[in-house]
């Protein structure tokens, strides 16, 4: 079998060349990558060009315009990279029978109420981000192909910035902090999307009626406040020297910290449906961050 992976340096494309490459042949590759496996996102016809080189017999998507800020203003490259480019892959997928595996997001609802969303509940996305990633669920789907889209929310590594790292350095220069307490998620590592991937993926080829859309997120749920705390605390349990005490993180609404993009207030999403299809048991998110933690801060 033939694995196409796109987007192979981004977070979860990092993880993923690890998690993937025991499935089969693996080809990685990005934007930047040299001569014919150049994967041009913002030319989105051009995708057609690199599948019909390498033929894969599955497709990986990790490539996406994640500035969600910056998109409000680049409105036209947010919507090739996350809606055009995935249409492309998913009409040549359809064409030769491959399948598609696309990450989506918790920016395809509109943050109202406080329960977890299953995936059949009614979307709304606030801001280009997600307006943009819902238009290239809706082509996948709507090509015929075979996929699987697996949506998610708060992302991180340990590879690149990510919200604990700032977190931290901050904490190391400040006496307190403000984070915003009435946005509501649970952290996930790319890492633990790598490997739910790669099992669903093994999953599908004997069973390829498991196909559709599935939330797939760490357990259990935090507030960023929350999810600051958490990072802090741990961080001076283990030694590490930081000014500002747990106490010191103080809670703030969103509305006191606005930005050029809308933000869901409540990002939870239901993993049952992925659980019971997969045969899996999601941990906590609290797991996941402690494991980054110990990576970066044992370098």
């Amino acid at each position: 079998m033939k694995l196409l992976l796109l987007g192979k340096n981004g977070q979860v494309g990092w993880e993923l060349q690890r998690a993937l490459a025991p499935l089969g042949e693996l080809v990685a590759c990005d934007f930047d990558s040299p001569g014919d496996l150049k994967a041009d996102f913002a030319q989105p016809e051009s995708l057609a060009d690199l599948l019909c080189r390498q033929r894969p017999d599955v497709i990986v998507n990790a490539a996406a315009h994640t500035a969600v800020d910056k998109a409000e203003s680049e409105p036209d490259l947010a919507r090739a990279i996350n809606a055009t480019a995935p249409g492309v892959l998913a009409r040549e997928a359809a064409a030769t029978g491959a399948w598609l595996l696309h990450y989506g997001t918790d920016y395809v609802f509109d943050g109202s109420g406080d329960q977890p969303r299953d995936e059949d509940a009614a979307t709304g996305p606030l801001s280009v981000y997600g307006r943009t990633k819902l238009e290239g669920e809706d082509l996948i789907r709507a090509s015929g192909c075979r996929h699987l889209i697996l949506r998610t929310s708060w992302v991180y590594a340990a590879r690149g910035g990510n919200f604990a790292r700032t977190m931290l350095r901050l904490a190391a220069e400040r006496e307190a902090l403000n984070v915003i307490d009435d946005q509501i998620g649970a952290p996930t590592g790319a890492e633990l999307l790598a490997d739910v991937s790669a099992h669903a993926l093994r999953t599908l080829l004997s069973q390829p009626q498991l196909a559709g859309t599935y939330h797939c997120v760490a357990g259990g749920q935090t507030s960023w406040h929350g999810y600051a705390r958490f990072v802090i605390e741990w961080a001076r349990a283990h030694g590490q020297p930081l000014r500002v005490a747990p106490e010191a993180v103080r809670p703030i609404a969103t509305r006191d910290y606005p930005t050029p993009a809308a933000r869901p207030l409540n990002s939870r999403l239901s993993t049952h449906k992925l659980q019971a299809a997969f045969g899996l048991r999601l941990p906590p998110w609290q797991a996941g961050v402690e494991r980054m933690l110990a990576e970066i801060l044992n370098r």
